[in-house]
């Protein structure tokens, strides 16, 4: 009998390979409600006698996989551009939430964060929420008390299973205090715990936002 896909991914984790984070962009996926929807075109294409293929792509810069820039919430910030490719590079941790709601301080504190880490949280969402072609608003995003802590410990980054981090004031919490921010992950086939992580977002200077490549390789 074959392995799932769940289990082949397991399986990776044990030989250290890497595990892509990242969700596919197509065109029609799901999006944040105000933003473009995500166009993808073949404007050439060799099946049809084209001498090669070449698509447009057209979507928002929240879309799919993606790391905000300060520009997104604070006035007179740098773009995404500017965000230090050090702190989505190297060891981080996967952190699992079961809250249905929120990922919490008082949740949070059980893990013992300490200073500059790289944070992902994995919660219902990666399992729920990208099972589905509709938007889901009811998505687990970060409370308002676990972002002022994360600030204060100078997390180097932080990283969440859906389309937005939470609330406006919880992008400002975490962008002042140098935070970077890592949307759109699928951590559904991935365990908690420790990892070498990286995520190169796309060069756009004075980016409000960037998509990116995020990817894991389990440690242990």
């Amino acid at each position: 009998m074959g392995q799932t896909r769940t289990q082949a991914l397991h399986s990776s984790a044990a030989t250290t390979e890497w595990i892509d984070l990242s969700v596919p962009i197509y065109g029609g996926m799901v999006h944040w409600p105000d933003n473009p929807p995500i166009e993808l075109d073949a404007i050439m294409h060799v099946e049809r006698g084209d001498v090669a293929t070449v698509s447009a792509l057209k979507m928002g810069t929240h879309t799919g996989t993606h790391i905000d820039g300060p520009i997104h919430f604070l006035p007179g910030s740098p773009g995404t551009d500017a965000v230090p490719l050090e702190n989505l590079m190297g060891p981080a941790r996967v952190i699992e939430i079961e809250d249905p709601n929120a990922v919490r301080w008082a949740d949070l504190r059980k893990h013992k964060i300490g200073h500059s880490e790289r944070l992902l949280f994995k919660t219902l969402n990666s399992q729920r929420c990208w099972n589905s072609s509709d938007f889901v608003s009811d998505f687990v995003s970060l409370a308002e008390d676990a972002a002022n802590h994360l600030a204060e410990l100078k997390t180097l980054a932080v990283g969440i299973d859906y389309l937005s981090m939470g609330s406006p004031e919880v992008h400002r919490t975490l962008l002042r205090a140098g935070v970077v921010i890592i949307e759109g992950l699928n951590l559904s086939n991935v365990r908690a715990g420790e990892c070498e992580f990286i995520c190169l977002p796309l060069r756009i200077p004075g980016g409000d936002g960037a998509p990116a490549r995020a990817l894991l390789k389990p440690l242990g």
